[in-house]
């Protein structure tokens, strides 16, 4: 007979929870987990399939520990003088994230964002035995430096997360409210930039506040401007001693050889790989504007992606897009749903079939 999971001695604050999951489906237009949809190009395509057939051939060895040569390049390619003893990188960005938690969480500590925020915050934060708060937002989804910093006082918490530009709203956060968070904070201070390459041209990154500022870390991935999703690599910038602390609670040689090489390649071509950016925010804008001609209400955003509000019914919205091919995804706020900007031609896919559907409040 199978048993279920609940004939099983689970943690007791595991039991009744849910794994992660996005809705999957053979759809033609896939527009709801916010990837680039964009292949990598073929000819960095090549020059990643060389530098992987050179590690294949040493892949009976473990790989370098300290992936040198991957700090090494993404420093150069984040700027702002960083370099190798600065940098850390992980199977994406959700096991970076987890690293911090791990270290600098786990039972009895607090694990704090503004909510509605990336909902693998407090699964990561369930797993590592810490407890997520919740803090808030303003109507619109922005987040005020006084407001912040009464909130971070107010719960005291070991570990804040800061997503900039925020999953699920798009909104960015100013630079004043990231400094207020940190003198307000007791705890380290994570801003995850996933989506920063997409921000609005005037916006400035949060690396520009780590000089002096040890509890304070700043993550990417490259999953979404480098049309990495499938390669699962994340990393982030801090001072030297905050990426000794991740030392400590890391697997051995957590990223392949394989990885490694093909992150390198990929950095080395960043200027290709970024090209599509341009077009991305190009289909967001399109998809924004569009969304206000239809009656909707989208959100600013600076992201790859758009939550919009004024859907009347939005799993039935989200069920006739479905229905035409199009899958969206519906990130549990009343009245919205949330599309990611793909290529050209799914984003017209998306428009014409939203603009069949009689949804709109």
């Amino acid at each position: 007979m199978t048993a279920s999971l609940g004939d099983l001695p689970l943690r007791d604050d595991l039991r009744g929870l849910t794994p992660y999951g996005a809705p999957q489906a053979p759809l033609p237009i896939a527009l709801n987990v916010n990837e680039n949809t964009h292949p990598v190009p073929d000819e960095v395509a090549s020059d990643i399939l060389d530098d992987i057939a050179v590690a294949l051939r040493d892949v009976n060895r473990y790989p370098d520990r300290e992936f040198t040569t991957l700090r090494e390049s993404f420093a150069e390619y984040l700027g702002h003088d960083l370099d190798a003893s600065q940098i850390w990188a992980g199977n994406g960005s959700n096991e970076v994230l987890q690293h911090i938690l791990q270290a600098f969480a786990g039972p009895g500590r607090t694990v704090f964002g503004f909510s509605p925020t990336y909902s693998m915050y407090p699964l990561l934060t369930q797993g590592t035995g810490a407890r997520w708060v919740a803090g808030t937002r303003q109507p619109d989804y922005t987040i005020t430096p006084d407001d912040a910093a009464a909130q971070v006082l107010e719960h005291d918490p070991d570990v804040i997360l800061l997503c900039s530009p925020n999953n699920p709203t798009g909104t960015a956060l100013g630079l004043d409210v990231v400094e207020a968070v940190y003198e307000a904070a007791r705890g380290v201070v994570v801003v995850d930039e996933a989506y920063q390459e997409f921000a609005h041209r005037d916006t400035v990154s949060a690396l520009a506040l780590l000089e002096g500022r040890p509890r304070l870390a700043v993550s990417r991935t490259m999953s979404k401007a480098f049309a990495f999703a499938g390669a699962r690599v994340g990393y982030l910038a801090a001072d030297p001693a905050f990426i000794d602390a991740l030392r400590l609670v890391r697997l051995p040689y957590h990223l392949s050889a394989l990885t490694q090489a093909a992150a390198i390649a990929a950095l080395r071509n960043s200027d290709t790989m970024l090209a599509m950016v341009d077009e991305i925010v190009e289909q967001r804008d399109r998809i924004t504007a569009t969304l206000e001609a239809l009656g909707f209400q989208p959100h600013e955003s600076g992201s790859n992606f758009v939550l919009f509000g004024g859907v009347a019914d939005p799993q039935a919205t989200w069920r006739a897009l479905y229905d035409r091919g199009v899958l969206v995804r519906d990130v549990g706020i009343a009245g919205h749903l949330r599309v990611t900007a793909g290529t050209e031609a799914e984003t017209t896919a998306f428009l014409d079939a939203l603009a069949s559907i009689d949804s709109a409040s």
